[in-house]
């Protein structure tokens, strides 16, 4: 989440007559987040998320996103629900914008977690595999394998500002997991970026997974990896495998992996990581003037990236 697009009182007002929920009361932006803009949303009726959808979200793609959110609440997903409007739409248009409204789910997201937290996504992310299962509408993950060597040229010629060798690394990295990447993985619905800061919690339970704007359908183990390197690395870089063993014993307890997904898991956490360290490094490298964002090093992930290249085993990640 963060703002790159300013709204008008009178604007917000004269969009809001669509919608069933009063009158604006307050409007505050989040600064989180890189890829839309979005508010904190007060109104007469209740709290909502007003998300206006920036350049790099294909239009095309939003009504995937916000059926998805539809359909896992129906399977009994707790995540934000769109407010459709007076015609019975989703989505609609805000300060030039593509915009949509959902509902504001009570709940922390953990800054510090836990084993007992990542047991807790574990259980989280089988269930919204689960949830997804017939969900009608396919969505190619465009941050996948085919993806990287396109996101990595954005940046090219200027890696190394953000990190002397960074680019040679990457280059290496590339090409070995284009050799390598698994194909034929089971695979749905799968959230792609359920970092901390999109997971919120009442004490240690979940209450709710929220952005689902890089979901998308492909490999579940890929989802499972993106979590380890989200939620199991320490603060000093290291690997907390006391997290790994809670996480991935807790996603196996719902959904049991294949042991072609066991023996896939440390190279597709491997390329998660790359994933995120090229993000983050495009990101870093063009942040908009005058945006209310606070863009992520790449360095950590790049940090990431390397303990997995030197990892020997699944065991490595707590898989037992």
């Amino acid at each position: 989440m963060a703002v790159y697009t300013d709204v008008s009182g009178e604007e917000l007002a004269e969009f809001l007559r669509d919608y069933d929920i009063g009158e604006p009361l307050s409007v505050k932006g989040i600064a989180e987040g890189v890829e839309n803009s979005n508010f904190f949303l007060h109104t007469g009726r209740g709290s909502y998320i007003l998300t206006l959808y920036e350049k790099r979200v294909r239009i095309d793609d939003l009504p995937f996103f916000l059926r998805l959110m539809e359909h896992l609440a129906a399977a009994g997903l707790r995540c934000p629900q769109p407010v459709r409007r007076h015609d019975g739409e989703a989505l609609g248009r805000l300060a030039g914008r593509p915009a949509a409204i959902v509902t504001f789910l009570d709940g922390l997201s953990i800054a510090r977690p836990a084993a007992t937290h990542c047991s807790a996504i574990g259980a989280a992310l089988a269930a919204l595999h689960r949830a997804g299962e017939g969900f009608p509408l396919i969505r190619p993950n465009a941050l996948s394998i085919e993806g990287w060597q396109p996101l990595y040229a954005l940046a090219e010629g200027r890696v190394d500002e953000v990190m002397l060798g960074l680019g040679s690394c990457l280059e290496e990295e590339l090409e070995h997991l284009a050799a390598h990447w698994p194909a034929g993985l089971p695979g749905g619905v799968i959230h792609a970026d359920l970092f901390p800061d999109n997971v919120l919690f009442l004490g240690d339970a979940v209450s709710g997974l929220i952005d689902f704007y890089f979901a998308c359908t492909d490999a579940y183990a890929y989802d499972l990896a993106i979590c380890l390197n989200a939620w199991c690395f320490e603060p000093d870089g290291s690997y907390n495998i006391t997290k790994g063993s809670a996480l991935i014993a807790a996603y196996v307890a719902r959904r049991p992996l294949l042991q072609d997904e066991v023996n896939a898991l440390p190279l597709l956490a491997r390329g998660a990581a790359l994933r995120f360290a090229l993000t983050r490094l495009v990101d870093w490298l063009n942040v908009p003037p005058g945006a209310l964002v606070r863009p992520k090093s790449p360095a950590e992930y790049v940090a990431k990236l390397r303990f997995h290249q030197r990892i020997g085993s699944v065991r490595e990640l707590g898989l037992t």
